[in-house]
């Protein structure tokens, strides 16, 4: 074989010296203490990933709050515009009231004066609803939820912050969500109902307004009485847009508990993530100072507390 070839030896065996083995118990405990800088610099880094994750969704449930909020002004701005309609049809009507003789609006005279115009069903209809003064009778409101209900009650009367979380926390988001899907359907059923009849109105209005003179005192008692109707029409719907408005107001207030409460939780997740790192400082001294039993020791039982106070707020805030 060849000087220079080289040859087969034997397993080398490691000796730890014992200076190191007396460092560092032969046991369990030993190896726990061993592990201890990696293990907390893995607890670090996984309180640091739930902080952030708890801001992104504090972020995300403001947003939330914001479009909610948008969309409540919208159904607030509706409620507004059809209050004031409504409250224009009866000033109107009390001025006509005040100015001029109203009839009382007769079906027989009403019939002879249209003609034909008179005889589809969706006329007879209309005018049979005015005459009433009724208007087209619509589904019934589904129950409120009992929590829904209280929740309402605490934001229209202004509780306590505390009171008021308490209600809100009650309240299920899926329910509140069922609650607007039916309010939105009810209101969009009664504006399919009406829908029709107000077409009916405005063709005999039309009919009546283009024909001879003599039909101005029943021009005057159809007006009143399409006046009066519309005025009724106007607060119905206005009721409904609140009651929407009202549930997105709901929506917006839990969205924002929601969010502080993950501001809360991510301070709380940064604070057991600096525990933990206090953990991986010690530990690293600990080394350096080759009195890893004592430090190490203070080590793990920051990483300890880091744990124990994350899975708190995990699981209680």
């Amino acid at each position: 074989m060849a000087a220079d070839e080289p040859r087969c030896s034997l397993p080398v065996k490691i000796t730890i010296p014992d200076e190191l083995k007396a460092e560092v118990p032969p046991n369990l405990w030993g190896k726990i203490l061993n592990m201890t800088p990696i293990v907390m610099t893995v607890i670090a880094t996984m309180l640091a990933g739930l902080s952030s994750s708890e801001m992104t969704k504090a972020q995300y449930t403001r947003s939330l709050a914001t479009q909610q909020q948008s969309k409540a002004g919208d159904q607030w701005g509706f409620f507004q515009a059809k209050r004031l309609r409504g409250a224009l049809q009866a000033e109107t009507i009390d001025v006509l009231r005040n100015t001029t003789e109203v009839p009382n609006l007769d079906t027989a005279a009403l019939a002879a004066a249209l003609g034909p115009r008179f005889d589809p069903p969706t006329a007879r209809a209309a005018v049979d609803l005015l005459i009433s003064g009724q208007l087209p009778p619509a589904a019934p409101a589904a129950a409120t939820d009992a929590k829904v209900l209280a929740a309402l009650e605490a934001i229209d009367h202004a509780v306590p912050d505390a009171d008021l979380a308490k209600a809100l926390t009650a309240v299920d988001d899926a329910t509140v969500a069922t609650e607007l899907r039916a309010a939105q359907e009810r209101a969009r059923a009664f504006d399919a109902l009406t829908k029709p009849v107000n077409q009916a109105i405005d063709e005999l209005s039309g009919a009546l307004e283009s024909g001879p003179s003599e039909h101005a005192a029943l021009n005057r008692a159809f007006t009143t009485a399409r006046l009066r109707f519309a005025a009724r029409r106007y607060e119905a719907e206005a009721r409904m847009n609140q009651y929407i408005a009202n549930l997105y107001e709901l929506q917006v207030r839990k969205s924002n508990l929601a969010a502080e409460r993950h501001i809360l939780r991510s301070q709380r997740f940064f604070y057991g993530m600096l525990a933990a790192q206090t953990g991986v400082i010690v530990a690293t001294f600990a080394i350096a100072a080759r009195k890893r039993n004592f430090l190490w020791s203070l080590a793990a039982a920051a990483g300890v507390g880091a744990v124990s106070f994350a899975a708190y707020v995990f699981i209680f805030l």
